[in-house]
């Protein structure tokens, strides 16, 4: 394996559904609308020399980052996408289709980081801190609520990595 530079790999974080304001309704046009900007973040990483992405692969903001940077390796054939997994059973209590969303991310991405062999408290903390250390760039879905997105993007912080937040509602879209 490779060794892929943490000067130009962008990293991830974001809300799951149950923070978001459409919930599970990904045909809500606020979704497709934080999607479209998701993919802009990633072309623009691209653009500034960001080629290797690394994604928590947790369900919500998560996949739809990973599904931007898969439509970016549709573009350019030197991007590389690593599924950074806080533990084997991640999605093992997911439904039956984020479970096999999961698994059709999954066998897209270029390599495949276990964190730990079992889960444990705090193993998606270390998930977090891998995904920081690892990179220069943190692109993060959040909009000020507490939670695993809010101290992964501190963390970012402490350490010097600059962050991109973008919140999951424009101001120009429609409001329920």
């Amino acid at each position: 394996m490779r060794v892929r530079a943490r000067q130009v790999t962008c990293s991830f974080t974001g809300h799951r559904p149950e923070k978001l304001p459409w919930g599970e309704n990904e045909s809500d046009v606020r979704c497709a609308e934080l999607k479209e900007r998701l993919f802009d973040a990633v072309l623009a990483a691209y653009d500034q020399g960001y080629r290797h992405f690394l994604c928590g692969m947790a369900r919500g903001s998560d996949f739809w980052f990973c599904e931007a940077v898969q439509r970016l390796q549709g573009i350019h054939t030197d991007v590389s996408l690593e599924a950074v997994i806080p533990f084997p059973g991640q999605a093992d209590r997911w439904g039956r289709e984020d479970r096999a969303r999961y698994q059709r991310l999954l066998r897209r991405c270029n390599y495949e980081t276990v964190v730990q062999e079992e889960y444990s408290p705090g193993c998606m903390q270390r998930r977090n801190r891998y995904l920081v250390d690892h990179a220069s760039l943190l692109i993060a879905v959040h909009d000020g609520l507490p939670g695993g997105t809010q101290k992964t993007i501190a963390y970012a912080m402490r350490r010097g990595i600059e962050v991109l937040d973008i919140p999951s509602v424009c101001r120009d879209s429609p409001i329920d």
